[in-house]
């Protein structure tokens, strides 16, 4: 849109001018710099850039009536060009297609207003592809038919015979597809019953390719590994790494302590003594980072193999249509595989040429992804992909606290009482049972500022995070995140410091990354000078400087890259000092700091509980209402996905 002027920025504007600004900014620019932070010269630059782009901008004012930002905007307007207005004019539902996270109530009141009859086609057309959009972004691939016609004639007040019509039409047209299984009818957007679909018949094709990559005198070849990295496997993990070698594609899952990164190193070392190219991968940048530490080789993130960039940031793809580059590589090992979603899943299958082998590895019983599908699960559950499943923790692992209380909430137990603790064990577990959110919030504030110092030399800003489950009341990230930074990097005079929007951003405050950003620069001066642009969702740094005159930040990311963002960028970051689990997921952190208190119960469940516990290295301290861990321990009836994955590969003989 316009170079500098982002979210907070806009708003600034609007409000400082109201409905005069469209008029200010094409006739009266000078008078920008009335605006808090925009020079006479900078107005002038505005204004510029704002009438090369009229026609863009009379689309964005248009479009405010529907709800829709300027982020949308700019994608209608790349999908309509300039006779936008017009089209959205003649049919407003068209909007539900082309723009993220719109309000159909509010589409569907302007489309009244304009005319549309309550039993028009577009309408109902429209409100059943919103309903099935809606459901994707609670995780769900699919809807059962009844449902569908329940929600839909709940929201336009249409009868289900109006309501059948338009189906058949969206099928005829191609836009959903109707499985039909057992008893009941499940409606899909068509991308989503493709992804699936392609998902089971690429993985079963690789499965059931010659297993040209095969290392022969197995045995023999394997016990050298051995010998060379002074590795000692169990007899799963050799399971394992033979079943890798047996299979094409194959599944490797277990918990904490059950040796996953063992056997990935010796997969990697088995095929390098093969003159074999394997690929690391994980799906965050946090993950791969991990995995680059534990294994000594070098991960990317899927989105960097895949080099699919920006495509799954724009509304307007059809995630089957772009062709997505082949892999170089004999085999192809992917961590952290719980993280994974449909549309990931199905750009990675796209890309594994015949022959190669495919890894994958997670924990079954984390968190499932952000996005839509439960792919591990269904592929395990499905029955038809070789999976190892490791069970047993090994002895070292088995001195710590951490990973004994893990496995025990995973099976539905409660922490291990102090009593029953051996010497052998580890103190590196705490639970601190406290009912009052004050005194929960005491403890908190305590642990971070210090208290811990003695106990291992943890220091918050190098190795201590606080995780919780929700981001609300007051032990949720935005409390405690405005707690912790005024307790650990209060306001200093002498120091500048940035206002955006309801956070104030210091010198010193921990951060991360919201929303992927591709373009921008960043730079990192170790080992020698490297260069490069995008900074990833989920990764974390440290603001080392503030400049008032340029009007930007710089932060130091934890990869030690650093990258300055203009202060109309800000929107992109928010606080770390705490972070909710889900953001943890595929990160590990030396200290993990818990407050477990009430909340919505989907949020309180065992697998929220145990992925939380999991990601503490050395210690982690859970404090927390004793009965509500309870709840969380035996609440395993978290919200199942409507998926179709292990259907399609159950149905195919």
């Amino acid at each position: 849109m316009i170079k500098g002027i982002g979210p907070a920025m806009a708003k600034r504007i609007t409000d400082k001018f109201g409905e005069e600004t469209l008029h200010i900014l094409k006739f009266e620019p000078m008078r920008l710099s009335e605006v808090r932070g925009i020079s006479r010269d900078r107005a002038m630059e505005i204004s510029e850039q704002f009438n090369e782009n009229w026609e863009l901008w009379q689309i964005v004012g248009f479009l405010d009536r529907f709800g829709i930002g300027v982020q949308n905007a700019q994608n209608v307007y790349k999908a309509l060009g300039v006779n936008a207005i017009e089209e959205i004019e003649a049919n407003p539902y068209i909007l539900i297609d082309l723009a993220n996270n719109v309000d159909f109530k509010l589409i569907d009141k302007v489309a009244m207003e304009l005319g549309f009859e309550y039993n028009n086609d577009k309408r109902i057309t429209s409100a059943i592809k919103y309903a099935l959009s809606k459901a994707t972004v609670n995780g769900h691939c699919t809807v059962l038919e009844d449902e569908l016609y329940k929600y839909v004639s709940m929201l336009l007040g249409v009868t289900n015979d109006e309501i059948e019509d338009c189906v058949i039409a969206l099928k005829v047209k191609g836009d959903i597809i109707i499985e039909e299984r057992d008893d009941n009818n499940w409606v899909y957007l068509n991308a989503y019953y493709k992804a699936e679909d392609n998902i089971v018949h690429k993985l079963l094709a690789l499965e059931e390719a010659r297993n040209i990559k095969k290392i022969h005198n197995f045995e023999n070849e394997l016990r050298a590994v051995e010998e060379k990295t002074d590795i000692i496997l169990s007899d799963k993990q050799k399971e394992a790494i033979e079943a890798v070698n047996d299979n094409n594609v194959c599944i490797i899952t277990g918990g904490p302590g059950t040796g996953k990164t063992t056997i990935i190193k010796v997969i990697m070392e088995l095929y390098k003594s093969k003159k074999k190219k394997t690929v690391l991968c994980a799906p965050t940048g946090r993950a791969a980072k991990r995995m680059t530490e534990t294994t000594g080789e070098e991960a990317k993130t899927l989105h960097r193999l895949l080099e699919i960039g920006k495509i799954q940031d724009d509304p307007t793809n059809k995630f089957n249509e772009y062709e997505i580059a082949p892999i170089d590589a004999d085999v192809i090992i992917v961590d952290e595989m719980s993280m994974v979603d449909l549309f990931l899943m199905n750009y990675l299958v796209k890309a594994i040429y015949q022959g190669t082998k495919l890894v994958l590895v997670g924990d079954v019983d984390q968190l499932p992804s952000v996005g839509p599908g439960n792919v591990l699960a269904d592929l395990i559950n499905s029955g038809k992909i070789k999976t190892i499943i490791l069970n047993k923790i090994f002895r070292q692992a088995a001195k710590s606290k951490i990973i004994v209380n893990a496995h025990r909430v995973n099976n539905g137990e409660n922490f291990i009482k102090q009593e029953e603790t051996e010497e052998i064990l580890d103190k590196d577990f705490f639970y601190i049972k406290e009912n009052n959110q004050d005194k929960i919030l005491e403890q908190i504030i305590s642990l971070c500022s210090g208290r811990l110092q003695s106990y291992g030399d943890y220091d918050f800003f190098k190795n201590i995070q606080v995780i919780t489950p929700t981001k609300k009341g007051a032990l949720g990230t935005k409390e405690l995140n405005k707690v912790l930074q005024e307790h650990l990097n209060p306001h200093h005079e002498e120091f500048p410091e940035r206002k955006n929007l309801d956070a104030v951003y210091r010198i010193g405050d921990r951060v991360m990354q919201i929303k992927n950003n591709y373009d921008i620069f960043w730079e990192r001066d170790i080992d020698g000078y490297e260069a490069g642009a995008g900074v990833f969702n989920g990764e974390f740094g440290t603001i080392v400087s503030i400049d008032d005159e340029e009007k930007r930040i710089k932060i130091l990311f934890d990869d030690e890259k650093f990258a300055w963002y203009q202060f109309t960028e800000l929107d992109q970051i928010e606080h770390a000092y705490a972070i909710t689990v889900h953001k943890a997921q595929g990160s590990e952190f030396d200290v993990v700091i818990m407050p477990v208190v009430q909340a919505a119960p989907l949020l309180l469940t065992r697998n929220l509980l145990y992925t939380g516990m999991t990601r503490a290295r050395k210690l982690l301290i859970i404090v927390g209402n004793a009965n509500v861990i309870d709840f969380m321990i035996n609440n395993v009836d978290s919200k199942k996905r409507n998926t179709g994955l292990e259907y399609k590969f159950k149905i195919i003989d």
